[in-house]
């Protein structure tokens, strides 16, 4: 599924739909951590959801204060994107984490996006950064794993 986060015309609604696309991710990362055999995965992915609620928490911070109320929970995509996980974990560890990678590659380019957006303010584009650090670090660590699979 490919996003169309990032494409946005405002900063607030830029915001909200990555709020969204967060909550979104750390469901899909639960939904994987509750189905992966492998538990010394589990660790790193209770981690990368961790991540994922930081940017929730963060970004909601900066859209309550430009006046808007932040999401409290993700959109329709969470379907699909937790959908993919349940589904994979019918079919084992690879599956899952290949699941989880279609889905981190959403992300990254959803913050790749936000970070070129313009007239982005230096405190919000920093958190952006950060975002963006971390989404590559998932993707990176999800290809690693599984490749040790």
């Amino acid at each position: 599924m490919a996003t169309t986060v990032g494409t946005e015309t405002t900063l607030e609604d830029l915001l909200e739909d990555l709020i969204a696309l967060d909550y979104d991710a750390a469901d899909a990362y639960q939904a994987a951590i509750d189905r992966l055999e492998y538990t010394h995965f589990k660790q790193t992915l209770r981690e990368f959801k961790g991540d994922h609620l930081r940017h929730v928490e963060e970004l909601g911070e900066i859209l309550s204060g430009m006046g808007r109320t932040p999401p409290k929970e993700g959109d329709m995509k969470s379907l699909l994107t937790k959908g993919k996980v349940v589904i994979a974990g019918m079919m084992g560890d690879k599956a899952i984490l290949e699941a989880m990678r279609t889905n981190e590659a959403d992300t990254n380019t959803a913050y790749k996006r936000a970070v070129a957006h313009e007239g982005v303010p230096s405190t919000t584009l920093n958190a952006l950064r950060r975002g963006l650090q971390d989404e590559r670090r998932h993707c990176e660590w999800i290809l690693d794993a599984q490749k040790r699979l």
